[in-house]
């Protein structure tokens, strides 16, 4: 938050793993104009949001396992998005 003094955790609460309140090996971030931070959630092949105040992800990418096919992702490291909206991943 802006004119904050110390930081806030607002991903990965529960440490390493692949449940929704974790990450395992996090490389890219972007956060949205509205405080969604996205997370390419490398080690799990995957791309996880986190809505502002959640304390919990939505997998919004790789929910279909590993692979090499439009719908997977194989460690992905980076993620933003243009000024139409798409979604951009570095896989």
């Amino acid at each position: 938050e802006k004119g904050a003094k110390s930081g806030t955790v607002v991903a990965g609460l529960r440490g390493c793993g692949s449940r929704l309140d974790q990450l395992w090996v996090p490389r890219g971030l972007w956060v949205d104009r509205n405080g969604t931070v996205y997370v390419a959630d490398s080690l799990n092949h995957r791309i996880v949001r986190w809505s502002k105040g959640r304390e919990q992800g939505e997998v919004i990418v790789g929910r279909h396992g590993v692979g090499s096919k439009p719908h997977h992702l194989l460690g992905p490291q980076s993620v933003c998005f243009d000024h139409y909206g798409d979604l951009y991943v570095v896989d």
